[in-house]
Protein backbone atom coordinates (compact mmCIF):
# COMPACT_ATOMS: atom_id res chain seq x y z
CA UNK A 1 0.00 0.00 0.00
CA UNK A 2 1.59 3.06 -1.08
CA UNK A 3 1.57 6.23 1.04
CA UNK A 4 0.59 9.68 0.44
CA UNK A 5 3.59 12.31 1.09
CA UNK A 6 5.83 10.63 4.04
CA UNK A 7 5.43 13.12 7.07
CA UNK A 8 8.57 13.64 9.69
CA UNK A 9 10.11 15.97 11.98
CA UNK A 10 12.10 18.77 10.38
CA UNK A 11 14.53 18.44 13.51
CA UNK A 12 13.99 14.75 14.62
CA UNK A 13 15.79 14.27 17.94
CA UNK A 14 18.51 11.88 18.05
CA UNK A 15 17.64 8.73 20.04
CA UNK A 16 20.69 7.81 21.59
CA UNK A 17 21.34 3.48 21.36
CA UNK A 18 24.61 1.14 21.95
CA UNK A 19 25.43 -1.65 19.93
CA UNK A 20 26.88 -4.63 22.44
CA UNK A 21 27.36 -7.09 19.62
CA UNK A 22 27.70 -7.66 15.71
CA UNK A 23 28.21 -10.96 14.69
CA UNK A 24 27.41 -13.27 10.96
CA UNK A 25 24.29 -14.92 11.16
CA UNK A 26 23.03 -17.91 8.04
CA UNK A 27 19.62 -18.91 8.06
CA UNK A 28 17.03 -20.93 6.30
CA UNK A 29 15.96 -17.34 5.28
CA UNK A 30 19.21 -16.00 4.22
CA UNK A 31 22.45 -14.23 5.77
CA UNK A 32 21.84 -11.62 7.93
CA UNK A 33 24.17 -9.96 10.79
CA UNK A 34 22.77 -10.64 14.12
CA UNK A 35 23.23 -7.32 16.50
CA UNK A 36 22.51 -6.63 19.77
CA UNK A 37 21.21 -3.18 20.79
CA UNK A 38 20.21 -1.26 24.08
CA UNK A 39 18.73 2.45 25.01
CA UNK A 40 21.38 4.30 26.11
CA UNK A 41 20.87 5.46 30.04
CA UNK A 42 17.40 3.25 29.57
CA UNK A 43 16.45 0.25 32.01
CA UNK A 44 18.63 -3.01 31.48
CA UNK A 45 14.88 -4.50 29.89
CA UNK A 46 15.30 -2.06 27.09
CA UNK A 47 17.06 -3.76 24.56
CA UNK A 48 16.52 -5.14 21.10
CA UNK A 49 18.07 -7.99 18.51
CA UNK A 50 18.19 -7.01 15.48
CA UNK A 51 18.77 -9.26 11.85
CA UNK A 52 20.24 -6.85 9.58
CA UNK A 53 19.99 -8.12 5.52
CA UNK A 54 22.98 -6.45 3.16
CA UNK A 55 24.16 -3.13 3.06
CA UNK A 56 22.69 0.16 1.95
CA UNK A 57 22.77 1.68 -1.99
CA UNK A 58 22.21 5.28 -2.74
CA UNK A 59 18.43 6.27 -2.59
CA UNK A 60 18.27 2.69 -1.78
CA UNK A 61 15.03 2.41 1.08
CA UNK A 62 14.94 -0.61 3.69
CA UNK A 63 12.48 -3.43 4.30
CA UNK A 64 11.20 -2.83 7.98
CA UNK A 65 9.51 -5.35 10.63
CA UNK A 66 9.51 -4.18 13.84
CA UNK A 67 8.41 -7.81 16.05
CA UNK A 68 7.61 -7.74 19.39
CA UNK A 69 8.29 -10.75 21.32
CA UNK A 70 5.84 -13.65 21.30
CA UNK A 71 7.17 -16.72 23.48
CA UNK A 72 3.59 -18.78 22.63
CA UNK A 73 3.85 -17.94 19.24
CA UNK A 74 6.97 -17.55 18.22
CA UNK A 75 8.49 -20.61 19.58
CA UNK A 76 5.40 -23.03 20.87
CA UNK A 77 3.38 -22.20 17.32
CA UNK A 78 0.41 -21.13 19.57
CA UNK A 79 -2.65 -20.68 17.38
CA UNK A 80 -3.99 -18.02 19.20
CA UNK A 81 -2.19 -15.31 17.37
CA UNK A 82 -0.67 -14.96 14.12
CA UNK A 83 2.89 -14.19 15.43
CA UNK A 84 4.68 -16.70 14.76
CA UNK A 85 3.21 -16.76 10.94
CA UNK A 86 4.26 -12.87 10.93
CA UNK A 87 7.62 -13.41 12.07
CA UNK A 88 8.39 -15.93 9.34
CA UNK A 89 6.80 -13.72 6.41
CA UNK A 90 8.99 -11.14 7.49
CA UNK A 91 12.02 -13.26 8.03
CA UNK A 92 11.46 -14.39 4.08
CA UNK A 93 10.21 -11.08 2.61
CA UNK A 94 13.42 -9.18 4.10
CA UNK A 95 16.07 -12.24 3.62
CA UNK A 96 14.66 -12.08 -0.11
CA UNK A 97 15.55 -8.50 -0.21
CA UNK A 98 19.02 -6.54 -1.27
CA UNK A 99 18.57 -4.43 2.20
CA UNK A 100 16.31 -4.52 5.26
CA UNK A 101 15.65 -5.10 8.90
CA UNK A 102 14.43 -7.62 11.61
CA UNK A 103 13.43 -5.53 14.81
CA UNK A 104 12.96 -7.80 17.72
CA UNK A 105 12.11 -6.23 20.43
CA UNK A 106 10.70 -7.75 24.09
CA UNK A 107 7.48 -6.56 23.99
CA UNK A 108 6.05 -9.92 25.17
CA UNK A 109 1.96 -9.19 25.69
CA UNK A 110 1.90 -6.55 23.67
CA UNK A 111 4.33 -5.22 26.89
CA UNK A 112 2.13 -6.56 29.73
CA UNK A 113 5.06 -9.39 30.51
CA UNK A 114 4.69 -12.87 30.04
CA UNK A 115 3.12 -14.32 33.47
CA UNK A 116 0.48 -11.21 32.58
CA UNK A 117 -0.13 -12.55 28.82
CA UNK A 118 -0.73 -15.87 30.64
CA UNK A 119 -3.46 -14.60 33.03
CA UNK A 120 -4.76 -13.08 30.31
CA UNK A 121 -5.04 -15.95 28.37
CA UNK A 122 -7.04 -17.53 31.36
CA UNK A 123 -9.52 -14.15 31.04
CA UNK A 124 -10.26 -14.94 27.45
CA UNK A 125 -10.70 -18.51 27.82
CA UNK A 126 -13.22 -16.70 30.38
CA UNK A 127 -15.21 -15.42 27.05
CA UNK A 128 -13.45 -11.55 27.32
CA UNK A 129 -11.63 -10.47 23.97
CA UNK A 130 -7.75 -9.52 24.36
CA UNK A 131 -8.59 -6.08 25.01
CA UNK A 132 -10.72 -6.71 27.82
CA UNK A 133 -8.37 -8.91 29.07
CA UNK A 134 -5.54 -6.26 29.78
CA UNK A 135 -7.78 -3.97 31.14
CA UNK A 136 -9.17 -6.64 34.06
CA UNK A 137 -5.38 -6.83 34.46
CA UNK A 138 -4.90 -2.85 35.22
CA UNK A 139 -3.38 -2.69 32.00
CA UNK A 140 -4.01 -0.75 28.38
CA UNK A 141 -4.41 -2.52 25.62
CA UNK A 142 -1.05 -1.65 24.23
CA UNK A 143 1.81 -0.70 25.86
CA UNK A 144 4.49 -0.46 23.18
CA UNK A 145 7.29 2.29 22.23
CA UNK A 146 9.19 2.20 19.12
CA UNK A 147 11.87 4.52 20.31
CA UNK A 148 14.65 1.88 20.28
CA UNK A 149 13.82 0.53 17.26
CA UNK A 150 13.50 3.84 15.83
CA UNK A 151 17.17 5.06 17.46
CA UNK A 152 18.59 2.08 15.62
CA UNK A 153 17.40 2.82 12.46
CA UNK A 154 18.68 6.18 13.17
CA UNK A 155 21.86 4.11 13.92
CA UNK A 156 22.22 2.69 10.56
CA UNK A 157 21.54 5.96 8.92
CA UNK A 158 17.87 5.12 7.70
CA UNK A 159 15.46 8.06 7.55
CA UNK A 160 12.67 6.24 5.51
CA UNK A 161 11.44 2.65 5.81
CA UNK A 162 9.05 0.19 3.44
CA UNK A 163 7.57 -1.23 6.83
CA UNK A 164 6.05 -4.60 7.23
CA UNK A 165 3.23 -4.12 9.36
CA UNK A 166 -0.77 -3.56 9.97
CA UNK A 167 -0.45 -1.67 13.07
CA UNK A 168 -1.23 1.95 12.48
CA UNK A 169 1.02 2.88 15.63
CA UNK A 170 3.93 1.26 14.62
CA UNK A 171 3.97 4.10 12.01
CA UNK A 172 3.04 6.94 13.74
CA UNK A 173 5.73 6.20 16.17
CA UNK A 174 8.40 5.91 13.43
CA UNK A 175 6.89 9.03 11.70
CA UNK A 176 7.32 10.85 14.92
CA UNK A 177 10.90 10.35 15.85
CA UNK A 178 11.63 10.99 11.93
CA UNK A 179 11.09 8.54 10.06
CA UNK A 180 9.30 8.72 7.06
CA UNK A 181 7.25 5.58 6.08
CA UNK A 182 7.56 5.82 2.15
CA UNK A 183 5.10 2.35 2.07
CA UNK A 184 3.46 0.39 4.33
CA UNK A 185 3.49 -3.63 3.04
CA UNK A 186 0.89 -5.66 4.47
CA UNK A 187 2.12 -8.71 6.35
CA UNK A 188 -1.45 -10.55 6.35
CA UNK A 189 -1.80 -14.48 7.56
CA UNK A 190 -4.86 -16.37 7.07
CA UNK A 191 -6.46 -16.89 10.11
CA UNK A 192 -7.63 -20.11 12.05
CA UNK A 193 -10.34 -20.75 13.84
CA UNK A 194 -8.23 -20.22 17.42
CA UNK A 195 -7.34 -17.52 16.51
CA UNK A 196 -10.17 -15.39 14.71
CA UNK A 197 -11.52 -13.61 17.55
CA UNK A 198 -8.38 -12.15 18.53
CA UNK A 199 -7.93 -11.04 14.99
CA UNK A 200 -11.52 -9.73 14.81
CA UNK A 201 -10.39 -7.40 18.03
CA UNK A 202 -7.30 -6.57 16.95
CA UNK A 203 -9.26 -5.02 13.68
CA UNK A 204 -12.50 -3.84 15.31
CA UNK A 205 -11.00 -2.26 18.75
CA UNK A 206 -7.14 -1.89 17.89
CA UNK A 207 -7.22 -0.62 14.52
CA UNK A 208 -4.83 -3.03 12.70
CA UNK A 209 -5.27 -2.98 9.10
CA UNK A 210 -6.43 -6.65 8.68
CA UNK A 211 -8.96 -7.76 6.25
CA UNK A 212 -12.01 -10.10 6.64
CA UNK A 213 -10.62 -13.28 5.33
CA UNK A 214 -11.10 -16.58 5.58
CA UNK A 215 -10.15 -18.88 7.69
CA UNK A 216 -7.37 -21.38 7.25
CA UNK A 217 -9.92 -24.31 8.38
CA UNK A 218 -12.24 -22.59 5.80
CA UNK A 219 -9.71 -23.15 3.58
CA UNK A 220 -8.44 -26.61 3.57
CA UNK A 221 -11.95 -27.61 3.99
CA UNK A 222 -12.09 -25.70 0.49
CA UNK A 223 -8.93 -27.75 -1.03
CA UNK A 224 -10.35 -31.11 0.51
CA UNK A 225 -13.98 -30.77 -1.15
CA UNK A 226 -12.48 -29.46 -4.69
CA UNK A 227 -10.03 -32.53 -4.41
CA UNK A 228 -13.00 -34.82 -3.79
CA UNK A 229 -14.96 -33.10 -6.16
CA UNK A 230 -11.70 -33.82 -9.33
CA UNK A 231 -11.58 -37.15 -7.87
CA UNK A 232 -15.23 -38.20 -8.15
CA UNK A 233 -14.82 -36.82 -11.55
CA UNK A 234 -12.26 -38.41 -12.58
CA UNK A 235 -13.93 -42.04 -12.07
CA UNK A 236 -17.13 -41.06 -14.39
CA UNK A 237 -18.98 -40.03 -10.75
CA UNK A 238 -21.50 -37.39 -10.77
CA UNK A 239 -21.40 -34.89 -7.93
CA UNK A 240 -23.39 -31.77 -6.84
CA UNK A 241 -21.88 -28.62 -7.54
CA UNK A 242 -19.62 -27.41 -4.54
CA UNK A 243 -19.12 -24.02 -3.45
CA UNK A 244 -16.08 -22.94 -1.53
CA UNK A 245 -17.97 -22.51 1.37
CA UNK A 246 -20.81 -25.31 0.74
Amino acid sequence: MKRAKPTSKDHPQTISVEKVADADFPTRFGQFRICGFRLANGTPSETAVVLVKGKPRAGQVPLVRIHSQCLTGDVFASLRCDCREQLEMALEQVGGSDYGFVIYEPQEGRGIGLMSKLQAYQLQDQGVDTVEANRQLGFEPDLRQYTLAAGILQHYGVRSVRLLSNNPDKLRALEHCGIAIQERVPIEAAPHHASARYLKTKREKMGHLLSKGRSQETEDRSQKKRRKSRSLAARGVTSPILTPDS
